[in-house]
């Protein structure tokens, strides 16, 4: 699979197809953009990769952005708009749901993913060496990274055994999340408590559940929720009632 910057680039390159036959064109080729907030960090790099392959927003393609956060119910509706009108691509950068269902709705518009979970068992291509379809992207192997955090965590405290996982169960892949999370831990001997958390005020409780349950280290799943919430999550972890706790 290809590398981040060859998927940005990737994207440039495909939304550029339409261009070249332009003057058989009335209207501008559109690029249907459909992510979550984690996707907007990758705004400056996908737009310069547009402009290096030919293509500058708003003057020979246009971008129509959507941005899904916590709002899937409105990506069905999104996606058949895209298909129905045609679009030159679907790009569906860190929504896995997203892909998975532009994928389900056209066999012929090129698609361009970003995903944490291996795009062969989500049936978006075919294998790894020969995708085949009409959709590419990269895989984050989110899996990997978290078996690797939690082995790092046991690590820096061997002599902890119980771990607290803080877990955002409206991410789209909250339940592989914890999946790879128990499995990693079965392998390491570590006893997993499960505290979920979908906004600021969940948080704050989770820490008082960890507090009474004074589990031995914590580890925060990945996600854009905990990323824009870290210096409360800090600030939590540093309180004297999670003194001695470590966390990852």
């Amino acid at each position: 699979m290809i590398r981040r910057r060859e998927f940005i680039a990737g994207l440039g390159t495909v939304a550029a197809w339409p261009v070249a036959a332009r003057a058989r064109q009335a209207a501008m080729p559109v690029v249907g953009f459909l992510g979550g907030r984690a996707a907007e960090r990758w705004l400056a790099s996908f737009r310069q990769a547009l402009g290096e392959a030919g293509s500058v927003e708003n003057q020979n393609v246009t971008v129509e952005y959507h941005f899904l956060d916590g709002q899937d119910d409105r990506m069905a509706a999104l996606i058949s708009d895209f298909v129905r009108r045609h679009v030159a691509v679907i790009a569906t950068p860190v929504n896995t749901p997203g892909s998975i269902a532009a994928k389900l709705a056209t066999a012929t518009i090129p698609i361009v993913f970003g995903v944490g979970e291996d795009p062969v068992r989500l049936g978006l291509v075919a294998s790894l060496a020969r995708p085949g379809g009409n959709a590419t992207g990269i895989n984050f192997f989110n899996g990997e990274v978290t078996a690797k955090r939690l082995g790092l965590l046991h690590e820096l405290v061997p002599k902890a055994v119980r771990v607290a996982v803080l877990n955002n169960p409206a991410n789209a892949t909250a339940d592989t999340t914890l999946r790879d999370v128990h499995e990693a831990a079965r392998a390491i001997g570590l006893q997993i408590h499960v505290l979920n958390a979908s906004t600021s005020g969940e948080i704050d409780a989770a820490f008082a559940t960890l507090a009474r349950e004074r589990a031995d280290a914590l580890f925060v799943t990945g996600d854009v929720l905990f990323g824009s919430r870290r210096v409360q999550i800090a600030t939590l972890a540093a309180r004297p009632h999670s003194s001695g706790l470590s966390w990852a």
